[in-house]
């Protein structure tokens, strides 16, 4: 499993992390498990994947309850907001 952007930070600067799981949502637990700095910044407190966050099996994003092979690849990721807008 791949965390990216301020993700990264709150994982001691690792963005790599063998996790292991059957679904997305009990891989991001095991991941907020193994990094208590990440508690709550990705699963709210009713263990539901926050609305800011974005999930990608094999680069299509995907539910909690999406399915998990080992060789899946999985990146987190939180959306990305404001900017400029072109004149």
């Amino acid at each position: 499993m791949r965390v990216r952007g301020p993700l990264r930070q709150l994982a001691g600067g690792c963005s790599e992390h063998a996790i292991e799981g059957a679904t997305v949502a009990e891989l991001l637990r095991e991941l907020e498990r193994d990094n208590p700095a990440m508690g709550g910044w990705i699963l709210d407190e009713r263990g539901l994947v926050r609305r800011h966050i974005n999930v990608f099996v094999n680069g299509e994003r995907r539910g909690a309850e999406a399915a998990v092979d080992p060789a899946d690849r999985i990146d987190v990721l939180p959306a990305i907001s404001g900017g400029m807008t072109p004149r």
